[in-house]
């Protein structure tokens, strides 16, 4: 039956009776029950189960499987319903900003947590005050996520590239050098010694933009200034850079920081450059993710704060 119709499904395209049997689908695929979705829709579970047949039927594959007084989603279920939940949403998101006459709202920021921490929270005061009535919640992570499957609005990654297939606003280039606490730095000799970082403990986010990243940082700051033997050091990693600057900072060794991540440490003294010349553009960057290329306004405004803060601190 479904073989018969795949020529159909090159054709299909959502027209107005049609819409009816998605939403039924939505709320079906929603509560996995067809009782469920009926009670919701006020219909009859045998109603529900005839438009979504309809519905295979025309589309010319499975949307659910049927088991004994339960279903599930197919593959190709879950597909049509991560699409078609995140564009109700997003209807019901510009449908509630039309009725709107001010900016309001939840905006959902997902960053990687030394980002978060270092960067971007010292910052939001500034955009509480120029839009009040826009909340914010703000989860952190060093996964890249699906944005199909988080109701995530925007995304802060650092990367030499970025994912394909979504939109995107690069906010400023990154350079990386060694930093250490003053009393670490008289301790070892360090001031304009590289070569005194052999008796040191090398600190460093052994995900700094992805889970292979390991002592990367190192290895290129190291390559880019002729620096041997760095991996017969003592080394501690972490998961976080934000970790290695706070281990830094208590005199646990040197770690290798990135200019926006440490500049606030620097001019209050908690940290310094042993070997200040030695800075090295790192090749990676930080960009602004979302899914959509015509975003919300409360997004719109978001990265255009975002932008603005990240170009006057690149200054």
């Amino acid at each position: 039956m479904y073989s018969n119709n795949r020529n159909r499904t090159k054709e299909w395209a959502i027209s107005s009776h049609q819409l009816s049997k998605l939403h039924t689908f939505e709320v079906a695929a929603r509560y996995q029950s067809f009782s469920h979705a009926a009670d919701e829709l006020s219909l009859t579970p045998s109603a529900v189960s005839h438009r979504i047949n309809i519905l295979e039927n025309e589309l010319g594959f499975k949307l659910f499987h049927r088991y004994h007084r339960k279903i599930k989603l197919t593959n190709e279920g879950e597909r049509v319903y991560s699409s078609l939940h995140l564009s109700l949403q997003k209807i019901n998101q510009e449908i509630g900003e039309i009725k709107s006459s001010e900016l309001s709202g939840v905006l959902s920021i997902y960053s990687r947590p030394s980002i978060t921490q270092c960067w971007l929270v010292p910052k939001l005061t500034d955009f509480y005050q120029k839009y009040p009535l826009i909340d914010l919640n703000i989860l952190t992570g060093n996964e890249y996520i699906n944005f199909n499957n988080y109701n995530i609005d925007v995304a802060i990654y650092y990367d030499a590239k970025i994912p394909e297939g979504i939109h995107y606003e690069k906010l400023m280039s990154e350079s990386i050098i060694p930093v250490c606490s003053p009393e670490y730095a008289e301790e070892h000799n360090l001031l304009d010694n590289p070569s005194a970082l052999m008796k040191c403990t090398l600190l460093y986010d052994k995900q700094a933009w992805d889970y292979k990243s390991e002592f990367g940082e190192w290895a290129f700051w190291a390559s880019t200034f002729g620096i041997d033997d760095l991996n017969k050091c003592r080394k501690v990693g972490f998961d976080r850079s934000d970790l290695s600057i706070i281990s830094a900072i208590n005199h646990g060794g040197v770690a290798i920081g990135r200019r926006h991540l440490i500049d606030k440490h620097i001019s209050t003294g908690a940290l310094v450059k042993p070997f200040p010349k030695l800075e090295i553009d790192c090749q990676h960057d930080y960009y602004a993710i979302t899914p959509y290329m015509n975003q919300s306004t409360r997004v719109k405004v978001f990265i255009e704060w975002l932008i603005e803060i990240a170009r006057e601190e690149s200054k």
